[in-house]
């Protein structure tokens, strides 16, 4: 399923059969098809452990009328094909697209999706990094029939007024045919119902403004993770034609001088950055295996995770959302430096993720703050226009969250005034011998010198490494649990005894395969900060991790 609950009652909607075919034409790959699970990674086959060149997926679906084919990530150049036909192309691995086909024959068609994940000049955000840029079709591949207009997105901000709560909506209608249509749209949220008639002019999309007084409605909490559904039902000449549901809490994220508040309430932050990776699985984690890693947060105090360094799975965000995790995401951009910026390419690029990010991802209420640009070159003039030009992006496409970008620990930060939060990566003791809070307290000062006094601050990556199973318990050198162990206790206690800071996110949650032009510095081609490894065995840090989130008080 493309979320982890029914989003269409009038919509005739199934996601394709599992079993596809695949093709791996390049060196090194498959010749003749061979049976693959979607959604999945090319680099679970054995075949194709390494391989970087195209893959050809193929499936026969039977079907008619208007069709629309709901891609959920494809990494991370797409075209997709029905009978030869082209329907869409799309490049990024994270976000979601659609293609549609109108007036299809009834019967019995070809999909094709052709995919590509090798790196070059038009790549300008997939390139060798820090973790694996996998091949294939990631996400879920949905099929739906429409009529002649559907509803493509619901937009929904909770508003707190003195009578209760207000959920100001906008729905988005697109009329199919080349005639104008009358219709009438409506949205059902919390018992209550609004509608109003519309206009939809021919081949164009139609926005229609609601508002619902939803009154004292139980507000989304991490300790009370209260959900609503909202559905929208479209009807033309009386007689229901699409419809779309979605899930909202009603809370309020606002900056107030330091603090970063919830429903009036300050947040202290306990967290951690997780890849969308799994053992195995690589970027295609089942929704089993995206639980677990939130119960094995949970289980060490945790209350906020960070999905680095793109938009994550649609279904690990419900899954926060039911569980009560807060949520940091950000769009695709990580290490880049300032000639990568200057890629033709990257700006274009960026602004698609993050407004595809924002769109599809904008009402889950675990979502408390948006991100851009990790460790990029916001210490050049060139570098940091493009920070003001992402961060202004992300405000004009949601007003009612912060944000915020993860900088490195180096001086020369050009953009602390520029972000409602400001965030800095710190590797104390890792990467420098320097003490904890005599590196927090030096970035501290400089951020207030520099723009960002009087704002929030956040550690947003902090950590050490270690490979699971080395132990050193008489010497703990570098690379063993216990100097992992050691070093996150001093790290963890000397950024939240600190009055300035709002909290942290631990580098990392799990352990991740990375491109192998970072082996020098990655033992096994793997980032091994995780205080779990790849298939989620704890290291010794995992306890120590627990006893002392779990030792700090527990706000939100």
């Amino acid at each position: 399923m493309e979320r982890l609950f029914q989003t269409h009652s009038i919509r005739r909607s199934r996601e394709c059969e599992p079993v596809w075919t695949l093709t791996a034409p390049d060196a090194g790959g498959l010749a003749r098809p061979e049976k693959v699970i979607v959604p999945g990674v090319w680099e679970s086959h054995p075949a194709l452990r390494n391989y970087r060149g195209r893959g050809i997926y193929e499936q026969k679906i039977t079907c008619g009328g208007n069709l629309r084919v709901w891609l959920g990530g494809v990494s991370f150049q797409a075209a997709v094909y029905l009978d030869d036909a082209l329907l869409a192309e799309h490049y990024g691995a994270y976000t979601g697209f659609e293609g549609l086909a109108l007036d299809v024959p009834e019967g019995e068609h070809t999909l094709r999706i052709e995919t590509d994940n090798r790196f070059g000049p038009d790549s300008a955000l997939h390139i060798p990094n820090d973790y694996y840029s996998y091949g294939g079709i990631n996400r879920p591949v949905v099929l739906e029939e429409l009529g002649s207009a559907y509803i493509t997105g619901c937009r929904i901000v909770p508003v707190r007024t003195e009578n209760g709560w207000n959920a100001e909506a906008e729905i988005r209608v697109h009329n199919l045919t080349a005639e104008n249509l009358r219709g009438a749209v409506s949205l059902s949220l919390a018992g209550r119902e609004v509608s109003a008639e519309t206009e939809l002019p021919g081949n164009r999309t139609t926005a229609v403004k609601l508002t619902v007084a939803c009154g004292d409605v139980q507000p989304w909490t991490p300790e009370t993770p209260k959900l609503y559904a909202a559905r929208a039902v479209l009807c033309l000449d009386g007689i229901p034609e699409d419809d779309l549901t979605d899930r909202i809490g009603f809370r309020e994220i606002r900056v107030d001088g330091k603090e970063i508040l919830l429903n009036g309430e300050p947040l202290r932050l306990k967290g951690f950055n997780r890849h969308e990776e799994f053992g195995g699985f690589g970027l295609a984690v089942p929704p089993e295996a995206m639980l677990q890693d939130l119960q094995l947060m949970r289980e060490m105090g945790a209350n906020c995770v960070r999905t680095c360094h793109y938009p994550n799975d649609p279904r690990f965000l419900d899954l926060c959302d039911e569980t009560g995790m807060l949520v940091w995401e950000e769009s695709h951009a990580r290490g880049i430096g300032e000639e990568g910026m200057r890629n033709p390419r990257f700006m274009p690029q960026l602004r698609q993720c993050t407004e595809e990010m924002v769109e599809q991802h904008f009402n889950h209420p675990c979502i408390f703050i948006w991100g851009c640009l990790n460790e990029c070159a916001d210490d050049t003039e060139y570098g940091a226009a493009c920070y003001r030009e992402s961060l202004s992006l992300l405000r004009s496409l949601d007003g009612s969250r912060p944000v915020t970008a993860a900088l490195l620990e180096r001086p020369g930060g050009r953009v602390y005034g520029d972000m409602d939060v400001v965030s800095v990566n710190l590797y104390p003791q890792w990467y420098h011998d320097t003490d904890v809070r005599t590196a927090l307290d030096k970035k501290l000062k400089e951020i207030s010198e520099n723009g960002g006094a009087d704002k929030p601050v956040i550690v947003s990556e902090i950590g050490a490494g270690a490979v699971y199973g080395y132990h050193d318990p008489l010497g703990g050198a570098k690379w063993s649990e216990e100097r992992q162990c050691r070093i996150l206790k001093d790290q963890i206690q000397g950024v939240l005894s600190s009055p300035d800071v709002s909290g942290l996110f631990l580098w990392q949650f799990a352990d991740v395969r990375v491109d192998e032009s970072w082996f020098a510095r990655r033992p096994k081609t793997v980032n091994n900060k995780g205080v779990v490894d790849e298939y989620r065995r704890p290291k010794l840090a995992f306890g120590m991790v627990k006893e002392l989130f779990r030792g700090q008080r527990q706000d939100h």
